[in-house]
């Protein structure tokens, strides 16, 4: 396994460019089952998930080649196997984004049940539970759904308890092929969702709603292959904008969609950076003392979840502030304290809500990275502290952002990725 080693306490400054959204590839990737033929992705992420799933694609019986430039393709004409095995989802909970586009055109599938992660359960009873709702027979065995549909999916009203993201993104995929209309109330609005939307619409679905929390889907007799792009990855463009609030400097961020983070944006600034928005760049600069703001994480439009330890990290080096920080999306999803804590933090949790009292800064330690957004606090904190910080399983990190260590050093950071 790497480790990333980082001398901390550089400024960043310079250019750098977003890649593609994982959390819009994942759900496009699968929606090319739904159509036989040659479908073309642009600006896909090159990272361990996105690898995944083209590997569970091609278990099924698809094509798939990602170049270097980050174009996917996929012909998905022939599909011989209808299983995804546990020895892929195990990995990627997204995997189970395939059983709404397998159901829709093949009528049946057997996808491995995820299980739990680090951050939290995540169950999927809401994907199962709209799906029966359209016709579909469940089993549960042996750590696996087998599901099937007599006939042809029928479109059905489906209400969602809280907005399910992958919930959203699966049950839209099964209802572009179903008969008769779908109705998703209370779904989900992230800009992933509204990515998917976007390509199954090129694909020649009938949907309405897209950005809104009802969803109509009218069904229809079949899809193609389509041409499209992924989003900018709005994680990967907050986790950079904290990164130079944490150590100074100035950066310009491209290739972003800077209306994707309203609320990460009013935190930032309320935390006294200056941030320039573009049409699809931002400018970030600090040059004075950090200030405390609470945060509480809500589904889109408000502070994504995806950042909340990020903003941790941020919040710890004011001089003796007071910060809030309050999970409402994930039970788990303090796991990085303990490490935060090992660079210097002054962190308290009690129950969802964790209290952070600034300290001034971090001092360089050795931490483990323990889930994605994790591993991100972690470099923040490493790359803002004084001395060395070494922050082993990395592989986290590489499920999420495309050349992290490149582009920090692109910026003037120190740092470097080596063997264990």
């Amino acid at each position: 396994m790497d480790k990333l080693v980082i001398v901390g306490g550089q400024p960043l400054f310079g250019e750098i460019a977003i890649s593609g959204a994982k959390n819009a590839a994942l759900p496009l990737i699968a929606a090319t089952l739904l159509a036989p033929g040659r479908h073309v992705l642009r600006n896909v992420p090159s990272l361990r998930d996105t690898r995944t799933i083209c590997r569970l694609l091609e278990s099924f019986g698809a094509r798939t080649v990602l170049a270097d430039d980050g174009v996917l393709t996929v012909n998905a004409d022939t599909i011989t196997n209808l299983e995804a095995s546990y020895d892929l989802v195990k990995t990627m909970r997204a995997s189970v984004l395939v059983l709404g586009p397998l159901l829709a055109r093949f009528g049946k599938a057997r996808v491995s049940l995820p299980g739990g992660c680090a951050i939290g359960a995540r169950p999927i009873d809401f994907h199962l539970q709209a799906l029966q709702k359209m016709g579909v027979r469940l089993v549960l065995a042996e750590g696996y759904v087998d599901a099937i549909v007599d006939g042809t999916l029928q479109g059905a009203p489906v209400y969602f308890d809280i907005p399910s993201v992958t919930g959203t993104e699966n049950i839209l995929m099964a209802a572009v092929l179903a008969k008769g209309t779908t109705v998703i109330k209370n779904a989900a609005r992230e800009p992933e969702v509204g990515n998917l939307i976007d390509t199954l619409r090129a694909m020649g679905a009938d949907i309405e709603g897209k950005d809104s929390d009802i969803l109509t889907v009218c069904g229809v007799a079949r899809l193609r292959a389509a041409d499209t792009s992924v989003i900018p990855d709005r994680i990967e463009t907050g986790t950079y904008l904290i990164a130079v609030g944490a150590t100074g400097g100035e950066v310009t961020i491209r290739n972003c969609r800077p209306d994707h983070l309203p609320s990460l944006f009013d935190k930032l600034r309320g935390a006294g950076l200056f941030l320039e928005e573009g049409t699809d760049s931002i400018r970030v600069k600090r040059s004075g003392p950090l200030r405390s703001v609470d945060v509480q994480t809500r589904p889109f439009p408000g502070f994504p979840t995806d950042l909340q330890a990020q903003i941790m990290a941020l919040m710890a080096m004011t001089d003796g502030g007071l910060s809030v920080i309050h999970e409402t999306i994930f039970e788990n999803r303090f796991m990085h304290v303990a490490e935060l804590q090992r660079l210097g933090a002054n962190i308290r949790v009690d129950g969802r809500s964790a209290i952070v009292k600034g300290t001034g800064g971090f001092t360089g330690a050795k931490v483990m990275a323990t889930d994605l957004r994790a591993s991100a606090s972690l470099v923040i904190a490493g790359l803002a502290g004084k001395g060395v910080t070494e922050v082993s399983r990395i592989y986290h990190l590489e499920r999420g952002y495309d050349n992290l260590a490149g582009k920090l050093r692109a910026l003037g950071a120190n740092v470097q990725q080596v063997k264990e």
